[in-house]
């Protein structure tokens, strides 16, 4: 818009603003679930590894820079912890995720309701003769 053309009424700005916001939102919580994922997926496959390692063999965890050497049982228990947690934080952001959305096709619908009634209101006052 033009500096002399008209300013977004303040229903508009506070929907259009609280959109925004949703939509930031919902970026923040699918690039969360995108790296839990990735995260998931790392651990199955250090799962399946695992898995196929005889119980003499020497396991290794990461601990920062170090490597401390552990049992292959304790191993498994620690990744199948770490799998379960992330499939319940991966639940709840996709709960979130689907909550989010619904929101943002709410107050869509609701601004496309509120200017269409706004346009009509407009056309009806354009259209009487002077």
């Amino acid at each position: 818009m033009s500096a002399s053309g008209q300013q977004l009424p303040p229903w508009l700005q506070e929907q259009v603003a609280r959109m925004q916001n949703l939509q930031q939102n919902l970026q923040s919580i699918m690039g969360q679930k995108q790296h839990l994922e990735m995260e998931q997926l790392e651990t199955e496959r250090a799962l399946e590894v695992l898995k196929k390692a005889t119980d003499t063999d020497a396991v290794f965890k990461s601990a920062g820079p170090l490597l401390i050497k552990s049992t292959k049982q304790i191993l498994i228990a620690e990744l199948e912890e770490k799998k379960e947690l992330s499939n319940t934080r991966v639940t709840v952001l996709s709960k979130q995720e689907t909550r989010i959305k619904e929101n943002l096709k709410e107050i869509e619908d609701k601004i496309k309701t509120m200017l269409q009634s706004q346009t009509g209101s407009q056309s009806q006052k354009t259209d009487t003769p002077k």
